[in-house]
């Protein structure tokens, strides 16, 4: 900040990838920078759309995510499920119930959610109407802490070189 200005920082961020609530988005706010939260939907994982490994295709690299993978899998399955729940009794889908989160982590966040179709473009966006409440925000804390999620974010390697 002191050689040029930030205007923003883009790094993962969402219910499942909680790790800029150590200390980055604090020093965002702090020095007025704003944050793009990329992989708002915990790699699709957090869209409800996955119900087991095979529904990955074959040549889809979160094959290889150990957050994809074995019993983390259905681990994570299950606090989608809690995700899910929440967003039936709030008349949204999942994805724009974890969408409405990211976005009510603060006023400087935006949330760049990656799609390939029109149809989730339209979804995603919904997630902007989805209005949470502090006792939704609380539920949905109980129900999904920062580090619940089970596994890595990436494979051993990537990781060594994530945060460093």
């Amino acid at each position: 900040m002191r050689v040029h200005p930030i205007a923003a920082l883009q790094s993962e961020y969402s219910l499942w990838t909680r790790d800029p609530e150590d200390e980055i988005l604090a020093t965002c706010r702090e020095l007025g920078i704003g944050f793009v939260a990329y992989s708002p939907l915990g790699r699709g994982f957090l869209t409800g759309q996955f119900t087991k490994f095979e529904d990955l295709p074959a040549d889809d690299y979160r094959r290889q995510s150990p957050r994809f993978q074995g019993e983390n899998f259905q681990k994570n399955l299950d606090l989608v499920r809690n995700v899910a729940e929440i967003a039936h009794e709030k008349s949204c889908t999942p994805s724009q119930l974890a969408l409405a989160w990211v976005l009510a982590q603060g006023n400087e966040i935006v949330a760049i959610p990656g799609t390939k179709r029109v149809k989730y473009l339209d979804e995603n966006a919904g997630g902007m109407n989805v209005i949470l409440s502090p006792k939704d925000l609380q539920r949905i804390q109980e129900f999904f802490p920062q580090g619940a999620a089970s596994g890595p974010r990436y494979p051993a390697q990537m990781m060594s070189l994530v945060n460093g």
